[in-house]
C-alpha cells in the first residue's frame, strides 16, 4: 500500500497521541504509587505541623519514618509519654539527624545539574540552617557533642553498606566555633596496637563524642579487621584500643560505649555490647536480633536503636534495652528512624 501524504500525518498523529496516553498514564500511576505509599497507615501516628525545637527539655526529636506527608521529616513527641502521642512535624527532612547542646545536623539527599546529591546541614535550635557541606557520598552516620560544638558525618563513598565486601566511607569532623573542618579521617595520624600505622585501605565510621569537646571514639578498619579507636581532634591522632567494635555510642557518664560486634563474618550479623573503657570487659546485651545501626544511650541505664519494622519493610522501629545485658527490649517508637535524641541529654 502506498503511503500518501495524508496518510503518514494521519499515522503520525496517532503515534503522537499513543506515546501521550503511555505518558499520561506512566505520570498518573507513579503519582498513584507516590500517593499510596504516604497514604498514613491505619492505626499510625498522629502528626501536627508546629515548631520543633531542639533546646526545649521533655521531648524527643528524632526522624520520622511513617508513611505520610510527614515521611522523613524532624519530628517530636513528649519524652515521657512518646507511643501514642500526636508528633509535632517540622518542615524540614533528613535521612541522618543527631543533635545535642542546641546544635543540629542534618544530612541530607539533594539533586545537582539533574543528578543526586548529598549535603550536610548544621542548624541551630530552631532547625534554621547555619552552615551546608556537600557530602561525596550517601550518608550513613552523624553525631553531635554534647556541648553542641562538633558534628562528625560518615558517608559511603562507594558499596551501600557496612555488610558489603566492597565499600569505602569518608568520615568528616566540624567545630562550630570558627567552621574548621576536618575533611577526613583518614589524613589522622594512626597508632594501632603500639605502633604508627599507614595503610590505603584504612576507613573510618561511626564517631562519638567526649565532653571535652577534644576526645571522640570512632571504628577504624582496615585488613578486615575493626578498632575501636580514641581520637584527639587537636593532636590530629587516633589509637587503637581493642578489635571488633563498630559504630560505638559513648555513654552520658564517659565510661562505657554502646557497639555493635560482629559474630558472624560477612554475613554481617552484629550483636549490641557494652564495653567498659577502664576495663576493655564487654557485655553482650538482651537484644538477639541482629542490629546495624549506631545505637543512642537515653539514660546512664539505657540504650536505644533502630530495627526494620518487619523484613523487606521501608520504614523502622525503635526499640530499647538495659545497658546492663538484662530485661528485655521494647519497643519506643514505631515509624522512626535513628534512635531519638532527649532535648537536652548529655
Amino acid at each position: 500500500m502506498t503511503l500518501t501524504p495524508l496518510r503518514r500525518l494521519l499515522i503520525l498523529a496517532v503515534g503522537v497521541l499513543l506515546l501521550a496516553g503511555v505518558g499520561a498514564w506512566s505520570v498518573l500511576s507513579a503519582a498513584g504509587r507516590a500517593a499510596e505509599e504516604n497514604k498514613p497507615r491505619a492505626g499510625g501516628p498522629a502528626f501536627a505541623g508546629g515548631k520543633v525545637d531542639l533546646k526545649q527539655p521533655g521531648r524527643l526529636v528524632f526522624r520520622n519514618m511513617a508513611a505520610g506527608p510527614y515521611r522523613d521529616h524532624l519530628v517530636s513527641v513528649p519524652a515521657d509519654a512518646p507511643t501514642g502521642a500526636t508528633r509535632t512535624a517540622s518542615g524540614l527532612s533528613c535521612l541522618r539527624f543527631h543533635a545535642a547542646g542546641g546544635t543540629g545536623v542534618c544530612l541530607q539527599s539533594t539533586t545537582a545539574l539533574g543528578r543526586p546529591a548529598y549535603r550536610a546541614q548544621v542548624l541551630d535550635a530552631n532547625l534554621r540552617a547555619l552552615r551546608t557541606y556537600p557530602l561525596a557520598g550517601l550518608p550513613s552516620r552523624a553525631r553531635v557533642s554534647p556541648s553542641g560544638r562538633l558534628a562528625a558525618w560518615t558517608v559511603f563513598v562507594k558499596g551501600e553498606s557496612y555488610g558489603s565486601a566492597f565499600f569505602s566511607t569518608r568520615t568528616a569532623i566540624l567545630d562550630t566555633r570558627g567552621w574548621q573542618l576536618s575533611a577526613n579521617l583518614e589524613e589522622f595520624k594512626v597508632v594501632l596496637d603500639g605502633s604508627p600505622y599507614r595503610n590505603a585501605d584504612v576507613n573510618f565510621w561511626g564517631v562519638t563524642f567526649a565532653t571535652d569537646d577534644d576526645t571522640f571514639y570512632a571504628t577504624l578498619s582496615t585488613r578486615d579487621q575493626t578498632y575501636l579507636v580514641r581520637g584527639s581532634l587537636a593532636a590530629r591522632t587516633v589509637t587503637t584500643l581493642t578489635r571488633n567494635v563498630e559504630c560505638p555510642s559513648l555513654s552520658p557518664d564517659g565510661t562505657r560505649v554502646v557497639y555493635k560486634k560482629r559474630v558472624l563474618g560477612k554475613a554481617a550479623l552484629w550483636r549490641e555490647h557494652v564495653l567498659d573503657l577502664r576495663t576493655l570487659k564487654s557485655t553482650a546485651l538482651a537484644e538477639r536480633r541482629s542490629v546495624d545501626d549506631q545505637a543512642v544511650w537515653l539514660d546512664d541505664r539505657t540504650v536505644a536503636y533502630a530495627l526494620p519494622a518487619e523484613v523487606g519493610a521501608s520504614t523502622d522501629d525503635v526499640w530499647t534495652v538495659p545497658a546492663d545485658g538484662t530485661g528485655t527490649p521494647r519497643v519506643l517508637l514505631q515509624g522512626a528512624g535513628a534512635p531519638p535524641r532527649a532535648v537536652g541529654a548529655p
